[in-house]
């Protein structure tokens, strides 16, 4: 979850709940030196950052049932996050895990015993020093809102829910996380470290000791298709991060997003941007929705004045300042 910094904000506090990323978000890169938790397959869905939102959920399933092939769906986290309403969380919550989905913050934090309004962890959501601190506190209070829609036997199945899986598509070998290669709430595939020579170098250790082609990847609710050099300039290695599928993504467009990842091209108009790594095809594909209905089933559950409402509401009616022509990023 992201919100862009206000420029006459004082200085972010390092130190507070919303900001820390906790001991046990944490793994190394070789948990991916692995085989695939699936077999081989010909489709692959990554539906990261759905955040609760059922109109975007009802058709990502549509689209999925139209492809043909050995296909697998997978949220990659925090597919909850504004259905503070108890039936629309049960709801999602039904849906999502009748797929594959892992934990993302919002899922850890839920299935976590809280702490109490001080707990280190808050939203979990890691935030980075570009958010302000009035986005962390609201974000921290959208949290404990939330725990509220939700039953013991719902944070047990989260809890259950692996952080990390492999997939291999055709000979594209991918990690899935729902941060980045490190962390659960990591931010090193955000689009803006990502601009970063010296950081683009980490990220492509992290490959080497992965021994992965891409990560898909969320959390930080920006899109970003960024092609790197590998280590020893052999082939490309792909960052895949699809932004927020309950959200939009770029401006003056309310469509979600979701990364597809297959051995055939996508046949539909919804194809936002893609790429192509030797036979595998790769794209941000639009989450259509009813954008004046997603507005009012938000609003049924974050009124104005909300903290939810605060933090996302502008994104939600306007989009946010980022261009389709700034998610795809070619290192030569």
């Amino acid at each position: 979850m992201n919100a862009r910094l206000d420029p006459s904000a004082a200085a972010p506090r390092d130190d507070m709940p919303g900001r820390t990323c906790p001991l046990h978000y944490g793994y190394a890169p070789e948990v991916f030196a692995r085989p695939a938790d699936v077999p081989a397959l010909e489709v692959l869905y990554v539906v990261g950052g759905l955040y609760g939102n059922e109109l975007a959920l009802d058709r990502v399933l549509e689209l999925f049932a139209a492809e043909r092939g050995r296909a697998w769906l997978v949220f990659n986290g925090d597919f909850h996050w504004f259905d503070a309403d108890p039936e629309v969380f049960a709801r999602v919550q039904r849906q999502v895990l009748a797929h594959t989905a892992l934990r993302g913050n919002v899922e850890t934090e839920l299935a976590a015993e809280p702490a109490g309004a001080d707990d280190d962890a808050g939203c979990g959501c890691a935030y980075p020093e570009w958010v302000g601190d009035a986005v962390v506190e609201r974000s921290n209070r959208i949290m404990r809102r939330l725990r509220m829609a939700t039953t013991p036997v719902q944070c047990a199945e989260l809890a259950d829910l692996p952080m990390t899986l492999r997939a291999d598509v055709g000979d594209l070998k991918l990690g899935i996380v729902h941060g980045d290669a490190q962390s659960l709430a990591g931010w090193g595939f955000a689009q803006e470290h990502l601009r970063e020579s010296a950081h683009r170098d980490d990220v492509r250790g992290w490959f080497a000791r992965a021994q992965v082609d891409a990560f898909a990847c969320t959390h930080t609710c920006l899109p970003v298709f960024q092609r790197l050099r590998s280590a020893d300039y052999s082939s490309a290695r792909w960052v895949l991060n699809n932004g927020a599928a309950g959200m939009p993504n770029f401006s003056g467009d309310a469509d979600g997003l979701l990364t597809r990842i297959a051995l055939h091209p996508f046949d539909g108009s919804q194809r936002r941007f893609g790429v192509r790594q030797g036979e595998v095809f790769i794209d941000a594909i639009a989450i259509e929705t009813d954008a004046t209905q997603a507005q009012a089933r938000f609003l049924r559950q974050w009124t104005e004045g909300s903290d939810a409402h605060a933090s996302y509401f502008q994104r939600i009616a306007h989009g946010p300042a980022y261009r389709v022509d700034e998610a795809i990023r070619l290192e030569e």
